[in-house]
């Protein structure tokens, strides 16, 4: 059996996935290829280029646990102000990021790393989605997370491209296209638990994103049901973490593992609908009780869905 792992996008909240699979490998469950897309291009680029082990993810947990927002996403008064009148492209300069993935990416073409890698990026000018598993492997995971905006275009070999999210944020068509017969999504979730909106363009427009990532994620695991044995790790929840925010990564790893444990402890992964752990919802604030709304799914975290008889 082909096992893929797919990493989805969330920005800051790409922390949740360095929990997540290291709960995931305790379990034994390992994968013949590697699928990223935004944030998770990062991780699944970090584990693809160091080896697939319980050792490089608690390496990709600490470096998580070390991230501040000025690494990723370096806010500038100046830049902003001629981002907003046309006189930048993009709210941030990618610079630092690219700093960041060049000083922990030890492989230069995607071909090199230990695990097939399959890196996804949007063609900026058609929409198309575009699958990157050769070429240099730096470049391709600063397209797979170039938000529209945020940062500028990418250039790889020619081709404009921008976030993978745009087109597709879990790219479980493309497991089942490589081959995989069964697929792990490994998704980083959303701030489902709020107090109140965004208030700057940078967290709005990263919030909006995952909200839309979420949605493509619930309607391509349902779509692919059928056709592959599909596990999905459970998002943290409630989580009221905004996708820019870096100063929770410790915490958000810790429950992940904590909750992904006990996820699969239980034996959720042998649930049928995974879709159904990935629900949109909101959560009441204003009946002061932080439950799931009536559009919401449970409290999930530290106490695993009951397994069905």
């Amino acid at each position: 059996m082909t096992t893929a792992f797919v990493l989805s996008g969330g920005g800051s909240l790409g922390a949740v996935q360095a929990g997540m699979l290291a709960a995931i490998e305790e379990q034994g469950l390992r994968p013949d290829l590697l699928i990223g897309t935004s944030a998770g291009a990062l991780n699944a680029a970090y584990l693809g280029a160091h080896g697939y082990s319980a050792e490089s993810i608690a390496d990709l947990a600490e470096l998580w646990r070390g991230l501040r927002r000025q690494d990723v996403f370096p806010l500038d008064p100046l830049r902003s102000m001629l981002a907003f009148v046309g006189k930048r492209a993009s709210l941030c300069s990618m610079r630092p990021l690219r700093r960041l993935v060049e000083t922990h990416l030890p492989i230069d073409d995607l071909r090199d790393a230990q695990l097939p890698l399959h890196i996804i990026a949007t063609d900026a000018l058609s929409g198309e989605e575009v699958a990157l598993s050769s070429g240099d492997a730096a470049t391709a995971v600063l397209a797979s997370a170039a938000i529209p905006a945020v940062f500028r275009p990418v250039d790889h070999e020619g081709r404009l491209l921008i976030d993978g999210g745009v087109s597709n944020n879990t790219a479980v068509g493309q497991a089942v296209a490589l081959g995989a017969d069964r697929v792990v999504v490994v998704p980083a979730g959303f701030a489902c638990d709020l107090s109140e909106p965004p208030s700057t363009p940078l967290d709005a427009a990263a919030h909006a994103i995952t909200l839309l990532l979420e949605q493509r994620l619930v309607i391509e695991v349902a779509h692919f049901a059928d056709e592959v044995e599909i596990i999905v790790a459970p998002p943290l929840c409630p989580l009221s973490v905004n996708a820019v925010d870096f100063g929770h990564a410790g915490e958000l790893i810790d429950r992940a593992h904590a909750n992904t444990h006990a996820w699969l402890e239980a034996g959720n992964d042998r649930l049928p609908h995974q879709a159904r752990f990935l629900a949109l919802h909101h959560h009441g604030h204003h009946h002061g009780t932080g439950q799931a709304g009536l559009s919401g799914r449970p409290d999930m975290v530290g106490r695993p869905a009951k397994t069905e008889e």
